[in-house]
Order: C-alpha cells, then structure tokens, then sequence
C-alpha cells in the first residue's frame, strides 16, 4: 500500500498561454449561446432587456472563417466620446474561439501598457480583456440578454454609431 501511496504522477502545468487560448474558447461558448454571432448577417443589433442600459452588438465583417464584432452598450464617455465598455472581437468559426483584440473601459490599451510593451505585458493584458470579456458576457446572460433580445437596430440607430465610431 506504501508503495502506491509514493508514486505521484505530475499534472502538465498550464502556462498562461494556454490559459488565454482556453478563454478564447469559454468566450466562444458564452457568446455562442447567448447571441449566435457566427450566424448574423453584418449590420448593427440591439439587445433590450427593458432595464434602459441596451446592449448594441454590430457584425463589422464576415469572412470565410472569422467575423469581425463589436460589442457596446449605448453609454458615451464624456472626455473622449467612445462607446464605454466596449469591445473589438474577433470570432473564429473553425476553432471556435472568440477573442477580445480590443476592449475599452475608461482607458485606451497604450494608456495601459505603452507604445512598445514586452511581449510579457501584451499576453497579461490579452488575459485581463478576455477575462474581462468572459465576465462581460456571464453578466448580461444573468440579466436576460440573448438571441429572443436581439433585433436589428434601426436606422437611426445605425446612423448615430458611425458618427461617434468616425
């Protein structure tokens, strides 16, 4: 029974790499189920739950394996007139995954890590937007968001995000 007791077998180690590339795939399963973006034609969308706060999900472009998202709720900053938060995905239909290229909340990515950051710092702030993403998208699940709450925005809608995205 000692000898049992004494043989350990290691467990991989996961490196932080490996910890992104699972969020990447979390986060496409969270977005999947709520919204199914690998589906919708390009064009903007609104999420209404009736709490005043609309989600706008708008599919930027398709390709043959990807779509291009951009993820927002209707709030401005005042000091910059960004949408706050917001973020850039990058959806990827053949590997199912979702990436975070760009997220927003109160501050721009080279006010975060620099204009020339360490590879180092990039993948921990990769990390810090997919995480970020992948709690983004638990709580609007929780609130009721999903494919019955998306419509196709209307035109005027559609006219204000460009004007603030220009």
């Amino acid at each position: 029974m000692s000898r049992v007791l004494a043989r350990r077998v290691p467990l991989p180690k996961l490196s932080r790499f490996s910890w992104l590339m699972g969020l990447y795939a979390e986060n496409h399963s969270r977005l999947q189920r709520l919204f199914e973006p690998a589906d919708l034609a390009c064009g903007a969308y609104v999420s209404s739950i009736g709490d005043g706060l609309d989600l706008r999900l708008e599919a930027v472009e398709r390709h043959a394996y990807t779509v291009e998202l951009r993820m927002t709720y209707g709030l401005v900053d005042p000091q910059t007139g960004l949408h706050d938060p917001s973020a850039n995905l990058r959806l990827y239909r053949d590997a199912r995954q979702v990436e975070a290229t760009h997220c927003y909340a109160g501050r721009r990515w080279q006010d975060v890590i620099g204009m020339f950051p360490p590879p180092e710092r990039i993948l921990d702030h990769r990390l810090r937007m997919n995480t970020f993403l992948g709690k983004w998208l638990q709580y609007l699940a929780e609130q009721g968001h999903g494919v019955a709450t998306l419509r196709p925005a209307p035109r005027t809608e559609i006219g204000k995000q460009i004007e603030t995205a220009a």
